[in-house]
């Protein structure tokens, strides 16, 4: 009797055993890729080179439609780099649920020599010689300016709205195109920006956004973590610099000028990136009082 129930037990323990795969086991073995936008590769005369440019569309996007987005300029905007998380970033803070952001394109800008698409020249002869390849950020701005931002106007539906930003020398980059050429973005992100460059000669440029008559309209954020000093001989101190950088522009007579600077210093050079940019979604683009 025993061996009978034993024998009668194991052809079922079997075909249950085989039903429980047959319910867990995939519906097809089909699969197919994660889209998260496209990569466009751009000919460049001003950088006599290709550059690769990853753009996010937000949720709803189509291109057949009269709706026009926002855009968001990514420095360190490669595949690799920046683009995942901040794309990322910007899909979350415009949730409706959420709501601390427009929905927006995100253009990230992959990188092939950042030392020397970041930075101007520079008079400090040890940075010369430590960064032979840098100095020229001119190309690259005009590049942004008369290839980039054109060709995006012209094949995605941007609305006008656009916003730039740059960490570390990305930052550097950010406050000079804000102190130079303000008009080519209405908001700025600059995050622990590296104003040591050239001996902080930026913060003693005069640029027209300091003028009480300024025509220009800019929202600027200002994010620095607990960086420590810079790496030059010099001591160049990154909290203070990009502090002293916050109170030049908050200082300026423009009514069309806000800035806002944010000190978060449980972040380092290395983290603070994510928190600045979420930080800076909920003051640039905060709502209305009473919304």
């Amino acid at each position: 009797m025993p061996m009978k129930i034993t024998t009668l037990f194991i052809p079922l323990f079997f075909c249950a055993t085989n039903i429980f795969c047959q319910v867990n086991a995939p519906v097809s073995d089909s699969s197919k890729p994660f889209v998260l936008g496209v990569t466009e590769q751009i000919r460049s005369s001003q950088l006599n080179e290709i550059r690769t440019i990853n753009i996010y569309f937000p949720e709803g996007y189509n291109k057949n439609d009269t709706t026009r987005y926002p855009v968001i300029y990514l420095l360190d905007g490669g595949a690799d780099e920046d683009f995942i998380h901040i794309a990322g970033l910007v899909q979350f803070s415009s949730f409706p649920w959420v709501m601390r952001l427009p929905k927006s394109i995100v253009v990230g800008i992959a990188n092939v020599n950042r030392m020397s698409d970041f930075t101007y020249p520079t008079l400090v002869d040890e940075d010369k010689k430590r960064y032979p390849f840098s100095g020229q950020s001119d190309k690259f701005i005009a590049f942004i300016e008369k290839e980039l931002q054109p060709f995006v106007a012209r094949k995605y539906k941007a609305n006008g709205t656009k916003t730039l930003i740059g960490e570390s020398l990305g930052g550097l980059l950010a406050t000079e195109i804000l102190l130079k050429k303000t008009y080519l973005f209405n908001k700025y992100i600059i995050v622990s920006p590296s104003l040591w460059w050239d001996n902080a000669s930026l913060l003693t440029l005069q640029s027209d956004i300091y003028r009480e008559n300024f025509p220009g309209k800019a929202d600027i954020f200002i994010g620095v973590g607990k960086e420590g000093l810079g790496p030059t001989t010099t001591p160049h101190n990154m909290v203070d610099e990009a502090r002293a950088l916050s109170e030049k522009l908050k200082a300026s007579k423009s009514k069309n000028v806000k800035v806002y600077f944010d000190y978060i210093p449980e972040e380092t050079h290395a983290t603070i990136s994510h928190q600045a940019v979420y930080d800076a979604f909920k003051q640039l683009y905060a709502p209305p009082a009473g919304k």
